[in-house]
């Protein structure tokens, strides 16, 4: 599942500012993302679902994981690899009994204490932010870099940064040996969807 992390997309239409969603997501996966969660706070219920339904196909044609943010219901009905929750989001645990012990199971984590939970409940895998300012979550609140790292050296799970990453500010995180870095803005709002992604592959 590592390798699957390494490339993190999540889903966010206002950054691409009318441009055709899954035009732009197909870009972002010819380029190389290894992952995809389905992330659209503003969409209706029937919006996710049809959109839920096309990234399936579309992440299904590229071999990449498709991550559900939430929404347990449609990850089952469009059978999703996986379904990601945040800390006030309903438990791994209830997800893992819903969804199945072949899915895999994603958890945010901002302090060690967290990321131990999420891990005694079930986690495969943790999503640890916001790394940096971030517009995309405007209540998401800083982790530092030394927590980062505290949280990788201590809880034996896949980690992934994300908050604010831009291919400058990577740098500073590096040294932490994380196993991937998921991306909304960079790669979303760049004018070449395709080469940005490129770039953050090489």
């Amino acid at each position: 599942m590592k390798e699957k992390l390494k490339l993190y997309l999540v889903t966010d239409s206002k950054i691409l500012k009318g441009r055709d969603f899954y035009k732009c997501i197909e870009d972002s996966l010819r380029g190389g993302v290894t992952t995809v969660q389905l992330r659209e706070k503003e969409s209706s219920g029937k919006e996710f679902l049809d959109k839920a339904y096309k990234l399936r196909e579309l992440t299904k044609k590229y071999n990449v994981m498709f991550i559900i943010n939430d929404r347990v219901d449609i990850a089952i009905l469009v059978e999703a690899d996986g379904v990601h929750v945040g800390q006030s989001d309903i438990s791994p645990l209830e997800v893992r009994r819903l969804i199945g012990s072949d899915k895999i199971v994603g958890v945010s984590a901002r302090t060690l204490e967290e990321a131990i939970e999420a891990k005694k409940n079930g986690a495969d895998y943790l999503g640890v932010g916001a790394m940096f300012e971030t517009n995309t979550k405007l209540d998401a609140k800083a982790v530092s870099i030394d927590t980062l790292k505290y949280i990788n050296e201590n809880i034996d799970l896949p980690i992934v940064a994300i908050g604010g990453l831009t291919l400058e500010n990577i740098k500073k995180i590096e040294e932490c040996n994380i196993d991937g870095y998921a991306i909304i803005s960079a790669i979303l709002g760049a004018k070449d969807i395709y080469l940005e992604t490129k770039k953050w592959i090489k």
